[in-house]
């Protein structure tokens, strides 16, 4: 039966456990690129890693660090790496200015989690006017997210505001209390640091909006896609696994953040609970989100590409016809 699993490339693949023949197998390696100050991806990278849920798999996935979208789409459009694992807006702008044929294949987080930290001297939206606000780097997710929250309330972010270019939430977060900036999205794990630092205040959260925004999530170029299409379905069934752990196991969350150096229980259980809302159990990218995302480029063919034209649904929608994910949570018969 082993030998008989391990030859499937297909279906049944899908259902049974990885046999021992693939985990003897050399492992497939795979080089993603994530940027931005996504905490709760962070934690399940982390969760994935510590497991060896990749290696379960037959994958040896290695994770870089780029300091803004902006740089992560580069190394995407210059090939360097084989897909993002993080932020969705500035992959699309690959898309839209016509850089490169990606598709987004899952959508983790389909709400803008940011919060809006301004100092404290800032009581309300308007006040911002005239003030310097501090994103990752022109083109990034940051500075989208930012300049769709400033149009939100009557704000023209080319003309009332200084975006500035500051780099991902930890640099972010010295500007403010610094006080070089007058305010800056904030990834939500990092939230308690700014506030105990006494210097600024919450405006907004920005998870509270009524909207879905496919903000976190995996984009490929469609060429790969193509060429790795099994291993991809691998990859995948690795991430629902890590995504499961995440939202049936805390404690493999709270040590996450413990290495993180956030040891107050409160404080965990506040930053878990957030992410848990977010965290989609069946990640798969849906027409509304993407077009919040599409509608809040700068690139003017934002308004003219089509949802259904970057996405790719088909793998994520075999992975739970399978019965896959049932079985992660124990739902299966």
């Amino acid at each position: 039966m082993t030998k008989f699993v391990a030859g499937i490339a297909g279906f049944f693949w899908i259902i049974f456990a990885p046999s021992p023949a693939l985990a003897q197998a050399p492992l497939n390696n795979i080089l993603l690129g994530h940027s931005g100050g996504a905490g709760s991806l962070g934690n399940l990278r982390r969760i994935i890693e510590r497991d060896k849920i990749w290696e379960k798999y037959g994958l040896s996935v290695k994770s870089i660090y780029f300091s803004s979208g902006g740089v992560l789409a580069q190394a995407m459009a210059g090939g360097n790496i084989a897909g993002s694992e993080s932020e969705v807006p500035g992959m699309l702008n690959l898309a839209v200015s016509g850089v490169l044929d990606v598709k987004l294949v899952t959508v983790t987080i389909n709400k803008i989690e940011h919060v809006f930290m301004v100092r404290k001297s800032i009581t309300k939206p308007d006040e911002l006017r005239g003030k310097r606000l501090a994103v990752s780097r022109i083109g990034s997710a940051s500075d989208t997210v930012t300049r769709l929250v400033l149009k939100s309330w009557k704000i023209d972010p080319d003309k009332e505001v200084s975006l500035m270019q500051s780099g991902n939430t930890p640099t972010r977060m010295t500007a403010l209390a610094a006080g070089h900036m007058d305010g800056a999205l904030v990834s939500p794990e990092s939230v308690h640091k700014v506030l105990a630092s006494g210097c600024c205040r919450i405006l907004a959260d920005l998870s509270e909006l009524p909207m879905d925004y496919a903000r976190y999530g995996y984009v490929f170029p469609t060429a790969w896609i193509k060429a790795n299409r099994e291993t991809l379905r691998r990859l995948l069934m690795a991430y629902l696994e890590g995504i499961a752990i995440f939202r049936t196991r805390p404690k493999a969350a709270y040590l996450g953040l413990e290495e993180e150096g956030i040891k107050d229980p409160a404080i965990q259980k506040d930053i878990y609970e957030r992410a848990l809302k977010n965290m989609r159990e069946f990640p798969v990218p849906e027409p509304v989100g993407i077009q919040s995302v599409l509608d809040s480029l700068t690139n003017p063919n934002g308004r003219i590409v089509k949802p259904a034209a970057i996405m790719d649904t088909s793998l994520m929608e075999e992975i739970k016809k399978s019965g896959f994910i049932d079985k992660l949570y124990g739902r299966a018969s």
